[in-house]
């Protein structure tokens, strides 16, 4: 069962500038910057829902090749769930087309999956199980 939006993913040139921009016009609280593989990311907590600021490392990842296709901005939605795999099959017979059909861990060991935005009406979507 999905829950809530967990955050919503926003795709930036540069981290450590759109750190300084969400800390500086909003004040904002911005957390440290972490890394996995070759993304730089740092989160913005507003309630229940945060802001996860996403950079490419490399000009060949994945939100390099967002930002050059679309340009900064919403990359995803991220939607909190509570049994990912019972989620991901329920979705597959719906005709959902997915991205990933069994979930991987994150950077903070959370379960996660992505919805192919072609089923979606363009929106990226990621199912996350926190444990």
């Amino acid at each position: 069962m999905i829950k809530k939006i967990s955050h919503i993913g926003l795709a930036v040139d540069n981290l450590t500038e759109a750190r300084a921009f969400f800390d500086e016009t909003f004040d904002f609280s911005v957390s440290a910057q972490e890394q996995f593989g070759e993304l730089l990311f740092s989160f913005i907590s507003l309630g229940e829902t945060d802001l996860e600021l996403l950079q490419s490392t490399t000009p060949e990842g994945q939100i390099a090749k967002f930002i050059n296709k679309r340009g900064q901005g919403i990359h995803h939605i991220s939607l909190e769930v509570d049994d990912i795999q019972a989620e991901l099959d329920r979705l597959k017979t719906k005709g959902l087309q997915l991205i990933n059909e069994k979930p991987y861990r994150n950077a903070h060991q959370e379960l996660v999956a992505f919805i192919h935005p072609k089923s979606t009406y363009g929106v990226l979507f990621e199912l996350i199980q926190s444990e």
